[in-house]
């Protein structure tokens, strides 16, 4: 019989131990969605229960160009914490040493300054965003060589592991119909040590941001184990690049075209 709680165990001790596991689906052919959704909601119990705060959540799979890549054709999401969101003054630095096979995706965050009400349009959803920021989100994989199904994902925090946040701006610094015609025009560039690795562009992400939030907060309506979005929430939306593994000792930046927000630089360690 399922148990998300004991799967919730399994998940943590794993990530405890950096230490990687056989994909949950693979093992229990009856692991769906559903299923791994209760296992998201057991995991915030077991940190909330040794004080880590909710920060917001993490949206991923929006780039659809990356679909194919890892055989997972739908978007997910997943909690972060005020132990895994770190602010930044663009320039960030982050000990690898905690993760699996991690990765490296540039993403456009939100902050919420009032709760969504389920069915809102884009437009509707810029009202309650309080500020846009660039991030960047590092994934690992609890699976080896990432190779999961999408439930898999999903019960393993949304492969979340850390986030570094640059400056915030304010939705008001603008006009909002820029904004709503900037979120779903802009490009992303990223580099390594340098040199150009990839360059993404708005509309990968369900078409813009915007759209990938109205996707999670349609989702959260039907969602009975978990609580819908809150003001006071950082809501990312997903890599508008493809994701990169990351290396100690390399350093990562992004240059924003089309958006008025700062690039960011990240050392890693």
């Amino acid at each position: 019989m399922f148990d998300p709680d004991r799967v919730a165990e399994e998940i943590m001790a794993a990530c405890a131990a950096r230490r990687q596991i056989a994909p949950l689906a693979a093992r229990s052919p009856g692991f769906d969605m559903g299923q791994a959704y209760q296992v998201t909601a057991a995991l915030r119990r077991i940190r909330q229960a040794r004080g880590e705060r909710p920060a917001g959540r993490k949206i991923g799979f929006t780039n659809r160009t990356i679909w194919d890549e890892y055989q997972v054709y739908a978007p997910i999401w997943g909690d972060m914490y005020a132990t895994t969101v770190q602010e930044t003054d663009g320039d960030a630095t982050l000990d690898l040493s905690p993760y699996l096979e991690p990765r490296i995706e540039p993403e456009i965050a939100f902050g919420l300054v009032r709760a969504p009400e389920p069915g809102m349009d884009e437009a509707a959803l810029l009202g309650c965003i309080g500020w846009v920021a660039h991030g960047f989100e590092i994934v690992h994989s609890l699976f080896a060589g990432w190779r999961f199904a999408a439930a898999d994902t999903v019960a393993a925090f949304a492969l979340h592991g850390a986030y570094r946040l640059g400056p915030r701006t304010a939705i008001a610094h603008a006009p909002r119909e820029g904004w709503l015609s900037a979120l779903t025009r802009f490009e992303i560039s990223l580099y390594r040590d340098g040199a150009l690795t990839d360059r993404g562009q708005a509309v990968n992400v369900l078409d813009g941001p915007l759209s990938a939030l109205r996707h999670l907060n349609d989702l959260l309506a039907k969602d009975p184990h978990n609580p819908p979005l809150a003001a006071g929430e950082i809501v990312t939306t997903g890599t508008v690049t493809r994701a990169f593994p990351v290396r100690p000792g390399e350093t990562w930046h992004t240059e924003l075209h089309g958006l008025d927000l700062p690039g960011l630089t990240i050392r890693f360690t």
